[in-house]
Order: structure tokens, then sequence, then C-alpha cells
């Protein structure tokens, strides 16, 4: 438990690893929140994680949703968790990559989750969940379903931030397109069809 803890505390100082730059936060929505702006309220600066005045509430009872996008591809090492305290804490998470059609809690309960955490109960500060990398490796976007809290009537997020790096795809054949010409822009294609059909030399040099 002292490890698991710890963990979090020796990246806390590693800015490259927190994604919260590349989290689409305009399109952060959650359901079943006693206020819906509460879904963006959580994803909050690193600086911020120990907060405890911005926080999201379920509403009618314990479960609830939050999808997270990125603006761009993402592969996500961790989850970062400050929950609710006492009666609150919700005890399980379900977690799914890339599934914009999770659209409410049927949806959530007949889809098989990449993931299933067991949540840390009694916790004040900030937890690191590790991830199976090859599950998250190209993440466009995160639901996460939160569920059965110690009281069963409500769970609380006072936070919630990621850590992993940028996947930038490669593009294929870039490799092979070093040859400077002299209209950089079309070059490529142009070069490519002169080979295709055996015509004129490009300009290149």
């Amino acid at each position: 438990m002292e490890g698991h803890n710890s963990l979090a505390a020796d990246l806390s100082g590693i800015d490259l690893s927190n994604l919260y730059p590349l989290i689409d936060r305009e399109n952060v929505h959650g359901l079943n929140l006693e206020i819906p702006e509460q879904a963006k309220a959580v994803i909050k600066p690193w600086s911020e994680r120990e907060d405890t005045t911005v926080y999201a509430d379920s509403g009618v009872d314990d479960q609830m949703i939050l999808r997270v996008p990125f603006s761009q591809n993402v592969r996500i090492k961790s989850i970062l968790l400050k929950l609710g305290r006492g009666d609150t804490t919700p005890r399980h998470l379900r977690v799914y990559a890339n599934y914009p059609d999770i659209i409410d809690f049927n949806d959530a309960e007949n889809t098989k989750p990449h993931l299933n955490i067991s949540l840390s109960e009694g916790e004040t500060a900030v937890v690191e969940y590790p991830l199976k990398v090859a599950a998250f490796t190209s993440v466009h976007s995160l639901s996460l379903y939160f569920r059965e809290s110690v009281g069963g009537e409500r769970s609380r997020i006072y936070y919630l931030g990621f850590k992993g790096d940028v996947r930038t795809p490669r593009k294929e054949g870039t490799n092979k397109l070093e040859v400077p010409a002299a209209n950089a822009a079309d070059a490529p294609l142009v070069d490519r069809l002169a080979q295709k059909s055996g015509g004129q030399q490009t300009t290149a040099r």
C-alpha cells in the first residue's frame, strides 16, 4: 500500500507524463451527476489535485460514468484518483477505451470493460492505479464507470487525472521520401506516379 502511493509521489514532478494538457476538457461529460458541469470540474491540473472544494457527486444512486476524450491519441499508463471519503467512496471502477457508444448504464453493464479496478478505501491523497499498457496504447477517449460506494447511496470524486505519453501515428513511407525536390509539397506524389509509369525523370538531383 505504501509503495502504491509513493509511486504517485515519485512521479509527481514529471510534468511530461501528466496528460492533463491533452484532455479535451470542453467535451468531458458525465452520466448521473448531481450537477452535469461537475464532470469537467474534477479534471484539474496536478497542482490542484488535493483541492476538496470542487468535486463530482453521483445523482440518484451511487453509479456514475465519466467520458473523457483526448485531443490526440495517447498511451495511458495509469489513472490518478482522489475519491470521496467514508460512505461516498466508490469501490469499483470499470474502464473502457475508445467506446463512444457507451451512452447509458445499460451499455456499460453489457459491455466487457478493458479493465476492472478495485478502488482503495480510506485513502485521503491521490492514488495511482497502473493500467495494462497493451490495452491502452492508442486511446482517443476513455469511459469510466464508478459504482458500489461504501454507503451505497452516493459516490464522490475530487480529482481525476492520467499519466502516459503521446502516440504519434507513423506515416507510411515517410522514410522513403527524403530526396529533395524543386516542388517539395508535390514531389512525393509526382515521383511515385513517374516511377509507376516509367515516364520522365523528376527534377530532383
